[in-house]
């Protein structure tokens, strides 16, 4: 072994034991409000990191996505399985002002739209609202059988299927 070397031995760590600081200390909480067209504008709070050097807290902010109950929103329970999602676009204060980034269904209320014995029928196409923003709508469509109808299924061929897809596709358009 060479003289002089392995003095940390007896010494211990170099740096001495790192100062265990609270992450929750340096941050920031944040109101996120809804857009007017809904009746509860005060979605919730959010937390954020707090502006230091030149990492700024509302650039983090920004770009958020918040998926919210419709029935939150409105006030009405009957609604309670469409999700809104938010989206922060910018902050003013403490405050995040959203925008509409998207709407879906809960799984459990997709789940129990889908049946046995039935065809299911998906369609999409993007449609450009006159305020210049384009939305991808997607529909979901089911067979049925006929009234009076004996046999168990109510399959459609898949050319009909073809066709009504072009069909859902002319109506949301």
């Amino acid at each position: 072994m060479a003289v002089g070397k392995n003095k940390r031995i007896s010494k211990g760590k170099k740096g001495g034991k790192k100062k265990i600081v609270d992450p929750f200390s340096k941050k920031d909480w944040y109101d996120v409000k809804a857009p007017s067209m809904f009746a509860v504008r005060n979605v919730g709070k959010t937390l954020v990191t707090r502006t230091q050097g030149t990492k700024i807290a509302s650039e983090g902010l920004k770009g958020r996505v918040f998926e919210v109950s419709l029935a939150d929103l409105q006030k009405n329970e009957e609604d309670a399985y469409r999700k809104m999602r938010l989206r922060v676009e910018d902050v003013q204060g403490r405050n995040c002002l959203t925008n509409f980034w998207g709407m879906d269904f809960t799984t459990d209320k997709l789940r129990s739209m889908v049946r046995k014995w039935q065809t299911l029928i998906e369609a999409h196409v993007d449609v450009k609202t006159t305020d210049g923003f384009t939305l991808r709508m997607f529909c979901i469509a089911f067979t049925k059988k006929r009234q009076g109808q004996i046999k168990r299924t109510a399959y459609a061929q898949s050319s009909q299927v073809g066709s009504a897809d072009e069909l859902l596709c002319t109506a949301i358009a």
